[in-house]
């Protein structure tokens, strides 16, 4: 009876359903911020740094529950932070698609990190998600003159990097089962800002100070710090009410939303080669999950 109720939860999935698109337009406004001298490490420490103080508010009941959890909290904030900041950074500066189906990889990761660090068996599902997520993988990338298929650019790379930075912050959330919601979106928040900050010498523009920055870019960043709560919020509720499988097949609304933003917003246009390695990928996706879900 839970598990029905579970399945047909409206709730849990419109959480989820906007967190995916949250997730795919939310390289736009960091694009602008870009364009207004403010680069992609930098806007991610502010945006996160609005949630980090609303949560302070939302949360400061529950701060002595999260006594000796901090250093699980923080494995899964640094582990949360890689992979927000590497996202950040590669839909900025990269193809929109080419970057969110080299994070979408992620499945291969997690099958394979679950294996050797928490010991759940693949079987018979899991290797096909691997094989099928890395023929995409060499569909999309392949081209006679480059040679071995692999990641262009620093953009591409990034995604990839990103999306094992996933796989390792879902491995570590599900033997984080002590941690309360709250606690483990507090501990994104922090983790993304932390990162941010250790990766700031490295950045190409300037570092402004606050009192810097205008009143147009310290509103998108306030905008994108609200939207990324209600999305953390909205994935925390989805996936506790959700059934796993369910939950996976609803993120990919997240390529959808992005293609068409991309298409639309920066005039990206995907090629027959890279949508039929991403229809793999996809598809992978979904295979994962119900391996995941046996």
């Amino acid at each position: 009876m839970q598990e029905t109720k579970a399945k047909n939860n409206p709730l849990a999935t419109a959480g989820l359903l906007i967190a995916a698109a949250s997730w795919g337009l939310v390289w736009y406004p960091y694009r602008l911020l870009q364009e207004a001298g403010i680069a992609g490490v930098i806007s991610t420490f502010y945006t996160y740094g609005v949630a980090v103080l609303l949560g302070l508010v939302l949360f400061a009941s529950q701060f002595r529950k999260m006594k000796g959890m901090w250093g699980m909290m923080l494995a899964v904030g640094l582990a949360a932070g890689w992979t927000n900041v590497a996202y950040v950074v590669a839909v900025i500066h990269g193809e929109v698609m080419r970057v969110m189906l080299l994070f979408y990889l992620s499945p291969l990761w997690t099958l394979a990190l679950a294996y050797f660090w928490l010991g759940e068996r693949t079987g018979r599902l899991g290797v096909i998600a691997i094989a099928t997520s890395l023929l995409g993988a060499f569909i999309m990338l392949w081209h006679p003159e480059r040679g071995m298929p692999y990641p262009q650019g620093e953009s591409e790379w990034l995604g990839l990097f990103a999306g094992i930075g996933f796989a390792v912050t879902n491995v570590l959330t599900r033997r984080a089962v002590h941690l309360s919601l709250a606690a483990k979106s507090f501990a994104v928040w922090v983790g993304v800002m932390l990162v941010a900050l250790l990766c700031m010498p490295f950045t190409d523009l300037a570092i402004p100070a606050p009192q810097t920055l205008g009143h147009y870019s310290w509103l998108i960043m306030a905008g994108i710090g609200l939207v990324l709560m209600i999305a953390t919020g909205g994935v925390q509720y989805g996936l506790t009410h959700t059934p796993a499988t369910r939950a996976s097949v609803i993120f990919l609304f997240e390529l959808v939303v992005a293609a068409l933003a991309a298409y639309w917003l920066a005039r990206e246009a995907m090629t027959l080669r890279e949508w039929l390695g991403g229809i793999l990928i996809v598809a992978a996706s979904i295979v994962a999950a119900r391996a995941e879900k046996a």
